[in-house]
């Protein structure tokens, strides 16, 4: 695959990454360990489903759905509101970490994709 497509395209574009974002919150929902991070979100998932569509559409470099509709994303503002240490940081990336290992996409850009994730959790922690 061509190494100089947007991690949006390499992965398979829309169908991709909604294919992500359903498994990630259907993890979410079942594995006991993200019962913690699972408390933080409403009981209706539908609408954490289409944000974070809209944003790893744009942050992967396809379409920026998420500024279209919210604007800039201010990730770390908007998630003070929820206290988020270590353990919620971990259960958000084992989540992620088991949809994108169920996920068919070459190892470099999983990887990517990972490392990238894991600081954005990382600094995601406010407590």
């Amino acid at each position: 695959m061509n190494q100089d497509l947007s991690p949006y395209a390499r992965m398979g574009g829309e169908q991709a990454v909604r294919r992500l974002v359903d498994r990630f919150y259907d993890l979410m929902d079942s594995l006991p360990e993200a019962r913690g991070i699972r408390a933080l979100h409403p009981a209706d998932l539908s609408g954490s489903r289409d944000k974070l569509f809209k944003f790893l559409s744009g942050w992967l470099g396809g379409p920026a759905l998420y500024i279209e509709e919210y604007g800039h994303p201010r990730l770390r503002m908007r998630h003070l509101p929820f206290a988020i240490a270590e353990a919620e940081r971990d259960a958000w990336m084992s989540c992620m970490r088991q949809t994108l290992a169920e996920m068919e996409m070459d190892d470099f850009l999983r990887e990517q994709l990972l490392q990238s994730l894991s600081n954005t959790a990382d600094h995601m922690r406010n407590r």
